[in-house]
């Protein structure tokens, strides 16, 4: 069963425990951690060994799931400590973007070589470092995607697949994940209206909201038998009041499970 969750950063400003509490009360299965460095850290890397044992604590109170953690960077120091931290709370995922800058000759290459390096070490933890495209870097789009794929052979690689960026790359996300399914680790997930920049207000990224084919993707992941966490990734929520987050957070996790629901995959 595809499990549904949601990222923490949708409550940057709240504790993770307030994060938590409304997320589990909003019907989702797990959470993602956020340990995004400048944007919301829920999880302190820095110091995550003295984190480990009251998360877990939370994770169960709460009867969610601890289904990935995203850190964002592709710094070395920084993810050996992702990996650890991972391990050390039985995440599976550890969530970054592929760097470099589009349209930039050789960065895929070069960025595809530190991917490796690191993917081998996350192995190393048991765990999946899963790299999607994103907006402005080398892998922006799902052509860069299957070449990213084709470079990285680790078993620790895997893509994390999120529809709003290759919407913004023009293409259709739901013949876009089916070119890459084989090698989807994660999902991130989110709606989104604008065809380029920035996926727009924290609001108009609920999911149901925007102009994606979030039904379709959904049927895809059930079609091609995908086992793999899907987590909501709504960013720019910090200042918002905690009602105003909850409900874009209920309102997601509705609709994400109807579209589940009405394919047979719950």
């Amino acid at each position: 069963m595809i499990k549904l969750g949601a990222n923490t950063v949708l409550f940057a400003g709240y504790d993770l425990e307030t994060a938590l509490k409304h997320l589990s009360w909003a019907g989702y299965d797990g959470v993602e951690l956020s340990a995004i460095k400048g944007m919301c850290e829920h999880l302190v890397l820095d110091e995550y060994w003295g984190q480990v044992t009251r998360t877990k604590e939370l994770a169960a109170q709460y009867n969610l799931a601890l289904l990935a953690m995203e850190v964002a960077s592709l710094e070395e120091e920084r993810l050996a400590k992702a990996f650890a931290a991972a391990a050390a709370l039985g995440i599976p995922v550890v969530n970054v973007g592929p760097g470099g800058k589009t349209g930039v000759e050789g960065d895929i290459e070069r960025q595809a070589a530190l991917i490796t390096r690191l993917a081998d070490q996350a192995a190393g933890h048991g765990v999946k470092l899963c790299v999607k495209a994103h907006v402005g870097c080398c892998v922006d789009n799902t052509p860069t995607t299957l070449r990213l794929m084709e470079l990285v052979k680790s078993p620790g690689f895997a893509v994390d697949m999120d529809p709003s960026h290759i919407y913004r790359a023009k293409e259709n996300p739901v013949e876009a994940l089916r070119s890459v399914a084989g090698r989807v680790g994660h999902v991130h997930i989110r709606d989104c209206i604008p065809r380029e920049g920035g996926p727009g207000a924290p609001e108009l990224q609920a999911c149901g909201r925007g102009h994606i084919d979030l039904a379709g993707y959904v049927r895809v992941l059930h079609e091609t038998g995908l086992d793999v966490p899907a987590n909501l990734e709504i960013i720019g929520a910090k200042d918002y009041e905690l009602p105003r987050v909850t409900t874009i957070a209920a309102e997601s996790r509705g609709y994400l499970n109807a579209c589940l629901k009405a394919c047979g995959a719950r």
